[in-house]
């Protein structure tokens, strides 16, 4: 008799304990809904090009003997670069200077004969001839000479090099390459059924994740020619870029706006705002009413809602939600009506 008064004492205090036992609020993530024209925005991926490259080389050919640059260094224009060996330029220099000498004082000598009287024309006239060529020699090694230093033509930062001090360079061989970044273009492929849709002012967003920064695009240059296996266009948005971060080759998450911009800078809106919700949240009951699942006031709620167009992963919300409910957009799958819930 008293073990069965003592198990049924054990029993009660366990009874008891599992009363106590509390349910954890299931864990949610929500958005606010709320109208916005932002559903119809397009999103693609582009890559940053440079406004403009410049391939350098040397006029003439030889051993370079002193590059100056390195790849990724700001130079401005009329910048050293490199220098090819000149010994024999300067040896060349040396011969037309002494010919030029050499020339002048023949000159000299046979213009007094000339000024006399004594000397004929036709010498008078070849002494002339040979001081010309003497003056063309001369401007031509000097110029030979000058063509062994690399100077850059336009400010830029050093891209690619091509070749170091020690190698054979031929005439009009690219050396290195000079790229302008002072603003930077982002090209985009654009699919045939909307290329319509985007003028040169249609406002853009680009955000490049390497940097963790957002630009706002400014005008966009328009291709005309389809690629042949995808048809798609390119497009080309200039982006301002005077801090020098953007760099050729990153890739840009690029969302082209609905709300234009004409000409003239006025802003068109071309569709109404609506409320749209991630089309994963929406559920659909056994009669076939369409609902979500709503956060209020840390339980949940089913809302039913009516749905319309399809844009993306997005789907407009015609009845049902008057905009500011707290919807369950994750972990909807677990809770009921009445589920404790936390964001």
């Amino acid at each position: 008799m008293m073990a069965v008064a003592v198990l049924g004492v054990v029993m009660t205090a366990c009874s008891s304990k599992k009363e106590e036992k509390t349910v954890e609020p299931i864990t949610v993530t929500t958005e606010v809904a709320a109208a916005s024209s932002d559903y119809l925005d397009k999103t693609y991926v582009g890559t940053i090009e440079a406004k403009a490259t410049t391939a350098v080389s040397f006029v003439g050919s030889g051993t370079m003997a002193k590059l100056y640059v390195s790849e990724g260094q700001r130079v401005g224009k009329g910048q050293l670069l490199a220098e090819l060996d000149a010994t024999q330029n300067n040896n060349m220099l040396a011969a037309a200077k002494a010919s030029m000498a050499q020339a002048n004082d023949a000159l000299a000598r046979m213009k007094q004969l000339h000024d006399a009287g004594s000397l004929p024309d036709m010498k008078w006239i070849e002494v002339q001839s040979q001081v010309a060529q003497a003056e063309s020699q001369l401007r031509i090694a000097e110029k030979a000479l000058a063509d062994c230093k690399l100077i850059a033509p336009v400010s830029g930062v050093v891209g690619s090099v091509m070749f170091q001090a020690g190698s054979t360079v031929l005439t009009s061989e690219p050396v290195l390459t000079l790229v302008d970044i002072s603003s930077v273009k982002v090209r985009v492929s654009i699919p045939e059924r909307e290329i319509a849709s985007v003028s040169a002012h249609t406002r853009s967003f680009i955000h490049v994740d390497a940097l963790g920064r957002s630009y706002e695009g400014g005008s966009i240059e328009k291709g005309i020619s389809a690629d042949a296996m995808t048809h798609t266009y390119d497009i080309k948005i200039n982006v301002p870029n005077g801090d020098g971060k953007l760099l050729p080759g990153m890739i840009a998450n690029v969302k082209m706006a609905t709300n234009s911009v004409n000409a003239n800078g006025t802003t068109v809106t071309s569709v109404r705002s609506a409320i749209t919700v991630p089309i994963r949240c929406i559920q659909q009951a056994a009669d076939g009413q369409r609902f979500v699942w709503l956060n209020n006031g840390g339980k949940a709620h089913r809302q039913d809602i009516t749905i319309g167009d399809t844009y993306g992963n997005r789907v407009i919300v015609a009845e049902g939600l008057k905009g500011g409910e707290s919807v369950i957009v994750e972990g909807y799958q677990k809770v009921g009506e009445g589920t404790e819930i936390k964001n």
